[in-house]
């Protein structure tokens, strides 16, 4: 095999792994990695339509990786929405990601009943949810979940750090579950427990 067939080869199966990414981020990340590749591929045999077509998917991708990364931190790309704990559309949601949610919080069904509810909105689409119960002034996390294309950010920084829902209703710290899978908590400011939980100040 030549260089040139192992490039189209590696750019092929770049294209294809890319499109069975859930995460929007690395979806863009890898499909731009394919574009660039399938682009010298495609110049070094001198088919220039194919060349041009994989430029502007590299433009493509550019523009939608810096429009996702300069807004992941944006409080105006993100709303939080207080539910009821019994709200139909949360139950929904806990019910088509059931499977899923239980891998990051797999005692979630023995952790009671929540106080409070949450959903994380990018326009009109949920791409988090946070149950807390309320003791005292703390907040413990019940559950704070992410769907799978909005895995590569944070958007439950949107409840701890970028509104004023939790210290607004006198609550004073934030508390985690020791049991969360993967948790992310560090990065956002929170500070380490020796049970494996994290705790964050509001006030």
């Amino acid at each position: 095999m030549s260089w040139l067939d192992a490039l189209g080869w590696i750019g092929s199966a770049l294209l294809i792994y890319s499109v069975m990414q859930a995460r929007v981020l690395r979806f863009r990340v890898l499909n731009l990695a394919a574009c660039v590749v399938l682009t010298g591929f495609n110049a070094a045999l001198e088919i220039w339509p194919m060349v041009a077509m994989n430029i502007a998917l590299c433009a493509i991708n550019l523009w939608h990786i810096r429009a996702l990364v300069s807004t992941r931190h944006d409080v105006e790309a993100y709303a939080v929405l207080e539910v009821g704990a019994g709200d139909a559309y949360l139950r929904h949601l806990l019910a088509v990601h059931r499977a899923d949610l239980l891998r990051f919080q797999p005692d979630l069904d023995t952790l009671g009943d929540p106080d409070l509810a949450f959903v994380v909105q990018r326009g009109d689409e949920t791409v988090g949810v946070v149950l807390l119960r309320v003791e005292g002034g703390t907040a413990h996390v019940l559950l704070d979940y992410v769907t799978p294309r909005y895995r590569d950010f944070s958007p439950g920084q949107f409840i701890w750090r970028h509104s004023n829902v939790l210290a607004g209703r006198g609550l004073a710290k934030v508390v985690t579950s020791p049991t969360m899978v993967g948790a992310y908590y560090a990065r956002l400011g929170f500070e380490a427990r020796g049970d494996g939980s994290f705790e964050l100040a509001l006030t």
